[in-house]
């Protein structure tokens, strides 16, 4: 250490100012080599995305703590190519990007190499794209896919094919989309695009399921379509609304039934009609001419006199001459009436309807005589309900029409007129004894209690079969440890009295052997009163013990010596 220190003393302040720049150097290459390395190591996470796609993406990034990059302008997302696999799948499981394409704003740049084909194709990108992003502005659509097919132009028709398209939407869960709003679809994309119609866009979900329905074109014999069963439908709904909204108020929601039917021509086209009338008849042209022609032969002799202005008058004997002609031609026609008619679509041809009347019921009279009556609507009513119906619907016989209306009794009054009928409460002849009316009206509440007692006593057996052994058992047991230990007690008992017996009898020998002067008696009197004690002290502990472990039976045989000795 102190050589280190006499070296960077005997250092001249140039020398010391080069090491402190080459240290700075090496430190800032070593810095910017690694901030290289770790720039290196950013991967494209996605490309080409739209702005509206990148913002929540980098919003999750942010949110997971992952180091990204952004570049050409925002549409490329860099990630650390360690954490590439990971950050794809986090994304992926959140629904992003909800759109990989971008729309027009890929002519941004100008690429001046781009062929004809690929401004086709880029061109093509960017329309799909826009309509994915209006597709995806509804509320009910998460995500869109738009493909398109441009329509193909040749000289021979044959080789001529239109323009298509298909789009696919993913719904948003449990919603579903309108019938209009596909519809809507389909119109918003043929809109966009050269050439394309409605009818040639499919529209389905992400589960397959068709959500457009093109019209089928048929040649020939007329089919039966979808588009002309909704048609029939919504036309007879509307007839059965009229009739029902004319007659609740007269008869009620639950008095009447209407139905209809209706013959519908979904054909359109153009009629031209031309009447002739023979007992009329118009003149169309007229045309007259005339022809005259007069000559005149003048007489004496020519000359002087004949050429004067008031020439003589001619002599008798002479002749004048002239000829006309008269030509009329007249053209006459029967009158003629031409109507040239547009046939609309879903024209009516024949309707049938029906109104079915329900009769009210109630119940008459009383006791025997009391029985339920049925009350048709008078012919008035039934006349009046007719013209209404006929007036609401646009009913005309001409056309072919049949319109019926009857009254029969509902089966909902029938049940109603039962129920509300009132119960007698004397019983009647046929009805057999008291008891049994009785049981007859509350045979309800009797099943009951028939079904009740069946059940309980099915318990009961259950129990007595199953509970009772073991408690029969454990008592059996008990009874039997009780009479054992008082079986004990009493042997213990009489081992004592045993014991005191023959200590008094050794007592007695003892006092005899006393007075005829010999010790051993008291000895052996000694010995019985010590085995006394010691057999006394030992049943006691066992009489102790076998309380302390079985106190119940203890206290019971100690119940059993006082209920004896009382007795």
């Amino acid at each position: 250490m102190n050589q280190l220190q006499k070296l960077v003393a005997d250092l001249t302040i140039v020398q010391r100012g080069s090491i402190i720049v080459a240290v700075l150097i090496s430190g800032g290459a070593i810095a910017a080599l690694l901030r290289y390395r770790h720039e290196g190591d950013f991967r494209p996470l996605y490309t080409a995305m739209a702005p509206e796609d990148a913002a929540p993406v980098v919003q999750k990034l942010k949110e997971s703590g992952v180091e990204y990059r952004l570049s050409d302008g925002g549409g490329v997302v860099l990630v650390p190519s360690a954490r590439l696999a990971e950050s794809r799948l986090t994304l992926a499981s959140a629904g992003l990007p909800k759109s990989g394409r971008i729309g027009f704003e890929l002519f941004d740049k100008t690429n001046f190499g781009a062929t004809e084909l690929v401004e086709h194709i880029n061109h093509q990108r960017a329309l799909e794209g826009e309509l994915e992003r209006s597709v995806m502005s509804m509320a009910e659509v998460v995500q869109a896919r738009v493909h398109l097919t441009f329509p193909r132009e040749s000289v021979f028709l044959e080789q001529q094919q239109p323009a298509k398209a298909s789009v696919m939407v993913k719904l948003q869960p449990g919603a579903r989309i309108s019938a209009q709003n596909v519809l809507a679809v389909s119109n918003l994309v043929a809109s966009a695009v050269e050439g394309l119609t409605p009818e040639a866009v499919a529209v389905i979900d992400m589960d397959g399921n068709l959500l457009s329905r093109p019209k089928r074109v048929s040649s020939g014999d007329s089919q039966i379509t979808s588009e002309a069963l909704e048609v029939r439908q919504q036309i007879e709904r509307d007839l059965v609304a009229k009739i029902s909204g004319t007659l609740e108020p007269l008869l009620g929601s639950d008095q009447f039934r209407a139905g209809a039917s209706v013959e519908c021509d979904l054909t359109s086209g153009e009629q031209q009609e031309e009447t002739f009338n023979p007992d009329q008849s118009v003149m169309l042209t007229s045309q007259k001419s005339e022809d005259t022609n007069e000559r005149a032969s003048a007489g004496g002799v020519p000359g002087t006199a004949a050429n004067l202005p008031n020439p003589p008058a001619p002599a008798a004997g002479r002749s004048g001459g002239g000829t006309s002609h008269k030509t009329e031609n007249v053209t006459y026609q029967s009158s003629r009436v031409v109507r040239h008619t547009r046939i609309p679509q879903g024209v009516v041809r024949r309707m049938s309807l029906s109104v079915l009347v329900g009769q009210p019921t109630h119940w008459e009279g009383s006791g025997k005589n009391r029985h339920r009556v049925v009350a048709p609507p008078p012919p008035d009513t039934m006349k009046t309900i007719r013209d209404l119906v006929a007036g609401v619907t646009g009913f005309n016989a001409d056309r072919g029409d049949q319109l019926i209306v009857e009254s029969l009794p509902f089966e909902t009054n029938t049940l109603d007129a039962l129920q509300s009928a009132p119960t007698s409460t004397s019983p009647r002849p046929d009805a057999g004894p008291a008891w049994l009316v009785m049981v007859g009206k509350y045979r309800d509440v009797v099943w009951m209690a028939v079904g009740g007692l069946v059940l309980l006593s099915v318990l009961i057996s259950l129990i007595l079969r199953y509970l009772p052994s073991r408690g029969f058992k454990a008592t059996t047991e008990k009874v039997t440890d009780e009479l054992e230990a008082a079986a004990a007690l009493r042997g213990v008992a009489a081992q004592e009295a045993a014991a005191e017996h023959a200590v008094a009898g050794h007592a007695g020998a003892g006092q005899g052997a006393v007075g005829a002067g010999n010790d051993t008696p008291a000895v052996i009197a000694a010995d019985a009163q010590q085995s006394l004690a010691k057999a006394q002290a030992e049943s006691a502990e066992r009489v102790r013990q076998f309380a302390l472990k079985e106190s119940e039976i203890s206290a019971n045989v100690l119940r059993m010596w006082l209920h004896d000795q009382k007795a």
